[in-house]
């Protein structure tokens, strides 16, 4: 191949926007492959046919069936299911692995009952690496990148090196394993790659596929594949530096230090822009924010939310409820934030714990707080655009994009400077910044930064200009997906030397 023609990349992913969407993840398999494809890339996709993505809002409409197979699994046979459609508006192929014995359910990771993970989730993923990787032998997907994200693609490269190096369809084939949250590594016990249909021989101590006498899907990712990124520079530097974010994989990570890198994440403004979206009441831009105040009003209204006099901010959390997201510093704290002039709106679905703290806050504040525990995408559209503030107090966050939509928006981030936050707010302790932020993971320096964001509030001049900044900041996919472009190069080179 020269340095003209198209790379050729298949990407593995366990959620893909508009069809499959948890959390982050599934925006960025929606845009990114767009954005590569714009620079020359040869794009396909190949992910789970999970019960909601034939059913839900999103669901496939327009698709072919492949002809499917059988796929081992230990000592039995599952078969796989084979869909193909295309992105919309892109010659992008995506497919979508099915069964009825893994993915006919409910729920994508966890058990929409229990709130906990499924038992057999070692089995539906493995199952899915393993029929992802019998498709492109069976119908010949074009190949010079095998990309995967996140330990439920982890042992692909594992698959390859073990398995598949010898075959002329991999020979050649480079591997990258993007790292979107190192806190999900999927542990599991040895017989993990007896169905995987790696020889056991490569189970040893410290050994690629060995974490404290169990097989770590992140790990063998991390140590198997020609590169390692990660979804923003700091957050690379994080999960290297110490225990707290390296999550017990912070030694192999430095082992391969060389080799690991960090893109920031991108967003999809055909999808997240004031201008022209067509899911909020009132359209706006730095020209006229008249159109914001329309929505904040209309906002209030659907979310039952009494109209004070005066000024009063309201600040927005729509997120996973999860431990990682800092919601501890908001439930020590609650008091004192309830205390200030402010309205408070919560979107999102989570542990039972955060589900329960804001029920209690909202019944507690009926007056400041709404509270609405499911995620709904138009009222996620509806958030971004009508609320003045935007809260992350994140324990960690290898990226995040809430902020990146919100200060799009002209709503102001008030963050703790971790991973992709860190990288992507400024501060605007200079007059010169675009959200606020704390440094320590404390409720004290939350309340800092919240009142220091009341402060700017109130001078409507400043609140202005920094509204301005904050939607003048460019993060589209386009910087980001040059970045991937390079960093595929780079495998690519590696592999034909």
């Amino acid at each position: 191949m020269t340095q003209t023609e198209p790379l050729k990349i298949v990407m593995f992913a366990a959620e893909v926007a508009p069809f499959t969407k948890v959390g982050g993840l599934g925006d960025v398999i929606g845009a990114l492959p767009k954005a590569l494809e714009k620079l020359g890339a040869n794009i396909s996709i190949v992910t789970p046919a999970y019960k909601s993505t034939l059913e839900g809002d999103f669901g496939l409409q327009n698709y072919t069936q492949v002809r499917g197979f059988d796929v081992s699994m230990g000592s039995s046979i599952e078969h796989a299911k084979v869909l193909q459609t295309r992105m919309e508006g892109t010659s992008i192929d995506v497919y979508f692995i099915g069964s009825g014995r893994y993915f006919d359910r409910e729920g994508i990771y966890d058990d929409p009952v229990t709130r906990e993970g499924y038992p057999d989730n070692m089995k539906r993923f493995i199952f899915f690496m393993k029929a992802g990787l019998g498709l492109i032998l069976r119908i010949g997907i074009p190949l010079d990148i095998v990309h995967c994200h996140d330990s439920q693609t982890a042992l692909i490269p594992g698959m390859i090196r073990t398995g598949y190096r010898n075959h002329p369809v991999f020979a050649n084939t480079g591997t990258l394993f993007t790292i979107h949250n190192l806190a999900y590594q999927g542990v599991y016990p040895e017989e993990a790659l007896h169905f995987a249909g790696i020889d056991r021989k490569h189970f040893y101590s410290m050994s690629p596929f060995e974490y404290w006498n169990k097989v770590n899907f992140i790990k063998a990712g991390i140590m198997l594949a020609d590169k390692v990124n990660t979804v923003s520079q700091t957050y690379a530097r994080e999960i290297q530096a110490s225990h707290e974010f390296g999550v017990g994989l912070e030694g192999v990570l430095q082992s391969r230090t060389k080799d690991v890198s960090g893109i920031v994440n991108g967003i999809d403004y055909a999808e997240w822009d004031p201008e022209s979206d067509p899911l909020i009441p009132a359209n706006f831009s730095t020209r006229d924010f008249s159109g914001k105040e329309k929505c904040k009003q209309l906002l209030k209204k659907q979310l039952n939310l009494p109209q004070f006099p005066g000024r009063t901010p309201l600040i927005g959390i729509v997120s996973r409820l999860v431990d990682q997201k800092g919601f501890d510093l908001i439930e020590e704290d609650i008091r004192k934030v309830m205390a200030l002039n402010l309205q408070l709106a919560v979107l999102g679905t989570g542990q039972e714990k955060y589900m329960s703290l804001f029920q209690s806050i909202a019944s507690r504040y009926p007056e400041k707080v709404a509270v609405r525990l499911y995620f709904d995408h138009e009222l996620a559209h509806r958030m971004e655009a009508g609320c003045d503030m935007f809260l992350m107090p994140s324990k960690y966050e290898p990226c995040g994009l809430n902020q990146l939509f919100s200060m799009r928006y002209g709503t102001i981030p008030i963050v703790r400077a971790t991973g992709g936050l860190a990288d992507t707010v400024a501060d605007d302790s200079s007059g010169e910044g675009t959200g606020f932020s704390f440094t320590n993971y404390s409720a004290a320096e939350m309340m800092t930064a919240i009142e220091r964001a009341l402060e700017a509030y109130a001078d409507t001049a400043r609140w202005q200009q920094l509204m301005i900044r904050a939607m003048k900041q460019d993060w589209s996919w386009d910087r980001s997906a040059h970045k991937y472009l390079e960093l595929y190069r780079d495998i690519h080179g590696l592999r034909h030397r």
